[in-house]
């Protein structure tokens, strides 16, 4: 039988040596709250480069100030940021890995000293502060805000670019009907609520010709949220708009709770590939190299995204590939342990 997690992935003109990915993770260690990388930051990413991911994607990266979770968020919203982002991009591709980034704006989750804002006046819960409704003007900036960063991440070297479109996060707020409550050409029917991160795909498009990745909550745990129709409407729609893979996560658009067990979130991502046709990423507790081989031969996602398990242990490729009787070559200095 032949291995696939261990077999190339093509998409456009990026080849990544394997089907692993490092999954978005926030890390919250720019420690001068300017967005900028730091040592731990480098060390972070090239160990799991090091270890053999064929994809490090970096934590999400605020396209403007006001769109960081916390002020201690990477953020790619100016060009002074672009040198440390490259100093990451360098570190990964050493490794004969790919880099890519993720582009996140927080809308109402964003926990920060300044106004927020989001698609309407709705506080996440009573913790956190109520944002402003966005306006024409200020959807028009913000679309403009993700293009930018996208030009920045280019010349920072990224392989692959991701939005951040789940979790609760802004462009996850335009998609829900529980979050967003317009009444204009942003709100309303599924068509509408797609709209602004339509617009935003289309943005990036004119700066990015490469892999373009989009990361959904395939589930909103709540009965008046988003359904499986409306998120493979959503898929086909960014299949249309040339989006390569969807990275299918769940939850955080409204308080909810979650019972998690392996392959938890499995069955979303399985529905948009079969109802969109459109190839998917696969996270959720997902911890052996067992269980991610049966995800992929049985074609139910086309690349595994690791989170926690990468925490626990930077060299998750070799820990699989032991257990799938893979030979995976590491780097020469650590022949001597490998």
């Amino acid at each position: 039988m032949k291995n696939l997690l261990f077999s190339p992935y093509t998409v456009k003109n990026v080849t990544l040596k394997n089907r692993i990915v490092m999954s978005p993770m926030c890390m919250y260690s720019c420690d001068n709250q300017d967005g900028k990388i730091q040592p731990f930051h480098i060390a972070h990413y090239e160990s799991r480069a090091a270890g053999q991911v064929g994809l490090v994607m970096t934590e999400a990266a605020a396209i403007l100030p006001e769109g960081r979770i916390s002020h201690e968020d990477l953020g790619i919203w100016n060009d002074e940021q672009i040198e440390g982002l490259k100093t990451i991009t360098d570190a990964i591709h050493r490794h004969n890995a790919k880099a890519g980034i993720q582009l996140a704006h927080a809308g109402r989750k964003a926990n920060l000293r300044s106004t927020i804002y989001a698609p309407s006046a709705l506080a996440f819960n009573e913790s956190f502060k109520q944002p402003q409704e966005m306006t024409k003007e200020d959807i028009r900036r913000t679309i403009a805000a993700f293009k930018d960063a996208a030009h920045r991440a280019s010349l920072a070297g990224f392989d692959i670019i991701e939005l951040h479109g789940a979790h609760g996060y802004l462009i996850n707020q335009f998609l829900s009907p529980l979050t967003n409550k317009r009444d204009d050409d942003y709100g309303g029917k599924a068509e509408n609520r797609y709209r602004f991160l339509k617009e935003t795909i289309s943005a990036v498009q004119e700066v990015w010709n490469g892999p373009l990745f989009v990361r959904i909550s395939g589930e909103e745990y709540h009965p008046q949220g988003n359904t499986q129709e409306d998120f493979i409407y959503f898929a086909k729609q960014m299949k249309e708009q040339n989006v390569d893979l969807i990275d299918v996560s769940s939850g955080g658009v409204v308080p909810a709770s979650i019972d998690p067990y392996p392959g938890y979130q499995l069955r979303y991502a399985e529905n948009i590939k079969s109802g969109a046709e459109i190839d998917t990423g696969a996270v959720g507790l997902i911890t052996r190299g067992i269980q991610a081989e049966e995800i992929l031969q049985n074609k139910r996602a086309d690349l595994i995204f690791l989170a926690r398990a990468l925490l626990r242990n930077p060299y998750w490729p070799k820990q699989a590939a032991d257990e799938l009787g893979y030979k995976l070559d590491g780097p020469r200095q650590y022949n001597r342990g490998w």
